[in-house]
């Protein structure tokens, strides 16, 4: 059964042009499903983990600059944000004064490398899907592409596999749902098929930064590179505290037989432990997905494992088309480039505010994102204007998608600099200059409109 299932999946990548290298890992996966592999962490298994945080750390201006001359980029750009009704890549929604998030990736950068006289390289992991859209729109920015690297490499793709026996899904009526991404772990077998790993140390760089391109507080930071190359760690992570909207999302640990530092998913997580998942006391630490990693550290590491870094399993399982339950069930074979962090000995975390952790996944996102909470400066950085970002709840019968949202907003973001909560329950559309003071909630049994300068309190 699997060994078929894997010769005709080995052909089928084959036969698809992907890289032997992803061949290879995908291969290694396989025979880990076939062995029962579930990627399961138990809560039996590992430790909460403390860790120190940026504002107690010293970095001088010198070394700081130092670490950034030295640092690449990478944005990980391969997301059409379909979930949001999208057909094209995320990135290019538009997020405030008619730019969209590549235009402020690349002014971001673009600002970074005349402050610090740095090359700092920016490169975009693309999917076929997003590729042609994304280079087109950075095609304005004819300073962005640095001598002898590329704008973008591409990420691989693996067959989806049903789930009563392993074997490749067909789907004749629609052949791409056959395959899918194996998750953003790829972007280490990526780079390797790439030739970028070993082109970016022959051109003398040697920190990779890589983050979403849906997250803006990402932005390369000299103090955070000074203090990654001041520990020498071959990897670290940047992570947040948890607050409610994590609770069902991932988190570190520390893993008792070895004291590694691991990032357990959701995905990983059994459903007897769901309860310690979500307690916000005992793991009190989520990733960024910001990562730093030694470029020297990661080639001699995939050099030492084949090309195959390892990284935990993520069962994913989903209809074969996502649209219709009726279609049968598939596993996606995925990894997380966050959990590399249990592949290195002496990786560190770094506890961040959350000003460096603005990711958009949802409508909701978009909104505070648009709003008043963040000022855009010259330097293009997101600056929160309260100590706080409030709630937002839109209902997703009449917001979900951004065709719809963006009707409900034809004038802009209401103001939410006074707000602690916006939850609206129906179909509601908000006029020029509405003000959220509060906690407010809006029910709307029909639809109605907010007028233009409205004051919204919490009693409506």
């Amino acid at each position: 059964m699997g060994s078929k299932g894997l010769a005709i999946a080995r052909a089928k990548m084959q036969d698809a042009g992907v890289d032997p290298v992803a061949v290879d890992t995908f291969a290694h996966y396989y025979r880990l499903l076939e062995h029962g592999e579930t990627g399961m962490i138990p809560e039996s298994t590992i430790d909460p983990l403390d860790m120190e945080a940026l504002v107690d750390v010293e970095v001088s201006d010198d070394v700081a600059a130092e670490a950034i001359g030295r640092t690449a980029v990478i944005k990980l750009n391969g997301g059409l944000g379909t979930s949001m009704g999208m057909d094209r890549a995320k990135s290019l929604l538009c997020v405030r004064r008619g730019l969209s998030f590549l235009d402020i990736i690349a002014r971001q950068v673009l600002h970074q490398r005349e402050k610090y006289s740095a090359p700092l390289p920016l490169i975009f992991m693309n999917s076929f899907r997003t590729s042609s859209d994304t280079m087109a729109a950075l095609a304005r920015y004819q300073d962005l592409q640095v001598d002898g690297l590329p704008l973008e490499f591409l990420q691989n793709k693996v067959p989806k596999l049903l789930a009563s026996d392993l074997m490749p899904a067909a789907y004749p009526k629609n052949p791409d749902l056959e395959w899918c991404p194996p998750g953003h772990g790829d972007l280490y077998t990526a780079l390797r098929g790439a030739g970028l790993l070993g082109r970016l140390l022959d051109a003398g760089y040697r920190h990779v930064f890589v983050s979403n391109s849906d997250n803006l507080g990402a932005v390369p930071d000299a103090r955070v590179a000074g203090w990654f190359a001041g520990t020498g760690a071959p990897f670290a992570i940047e992570a947040v505290r948890r607050t409610q909207s994590d609770r069902k999302g991932g988190h570190f640990a520390r893993r008792r037989s070895d004291g590694r530092i691991v990032l357990r998913e959701s995905a990983q997580t059994l459903d007897s432990d769901r309860e310690a998942l979500a307690d916000l006391d005992r793991h009190r630490f989520t990733s960024t997905n910001n990562l730093w990693f030694d470029l020297r550290a990661m080639t001699e590491t995939l050099d030492a494992r084949q090309g195959i870094l390892g990284l935990p399993l993520i069962r994913n399982v989903k209809h074969l088309d996502p649209g219709k339950p009726s279609t049968p069930e598939v596993i996606q074979v995925e990894t997380a480039m966050g959990a590399a962090i249990e592949i290195f000995e002496g990786a560190r975390t770094i506890e961040v505010g959350r000003d460096r952790f603005v990711p958009v996944k949802t409508t909701n996102d978009l909104l505070v994102l648009r709003s008043d909470i963040y000022d855009l400066g010259q330097d293009f950085v997101l600056d929160q204007a309260t100590e706080s970002v409030p709630f937002v709840d839109l209902d997703s019968d009449y917001y979900k998608l951004v065709g719809d949202f963006d009707k409900r907003f034809p004038e802009g973001a209401p103001s939410l600099r006074r707000a602690t909560s916006l939850v609206v329950d129906g179909d509601v559309t908000f006029g020029r200059d509405v003000s959220v003071v509060g906690d407010v909630e809006i029910k709307a049994p029909s639809a109605q409109r907010v007028q233009a300068s409205t004051v919204l309190g919490p009693h409506g």
